[in-house]
């Protein structure tokens, strides 16, 4: 699990970076709020990497899902984007926990259920 989410937050916080740029022109923001928001949620994708198999990372994980779906209301192409993350935070999710029980089957010696 740890691979897949970390994979997805490094990719979202790459994207909140590129559109804290589109923000400075497109909106009455000032850059101080604006980069301060924004770093705030790039560090919290960051630092979540790290964390991803800890009790509460993953709930945090969907809240920045939310909050970057919610960054539509600055960036109207934020909706999509965040909507987009938001299946590739479910999918890194539901996937990496398959996997992790399947090596953890294999480590075991025991026949693994894919289904």
């Amino acid at each position: 699990m740890r691979t897949l989410c970390s994979s997805t937050l490094i990719a979202e916080a790459m994207v909140v970076g590129f559109a804290a740029l589109v923000a400075m022109h497109l909106s009455d923001i000032s850059s101080t709020t604006l980069w301060t928001v924004c770093g705030a949620a790039m560090a919290v994708c960051v630092l979540l990497c790290g964390v991803i198999t800890r009790p509460g990372a993953v709930p945090v994980g969907w809240v920045l899902q939310l909050a970057l779906i919610a960054s539509g209301a600055v960036v109207g192409m934020m909706y999509g984007l965040g909507v987009i993350f938001a299946a590739l935070w479910w999918a890194s999710v539901h996937y990496g926990r398959k996997i992790d029980t399947i090596k953890a089957a294999r480590a075991l010696g025991t026949p693994s259920q894919t289904a």
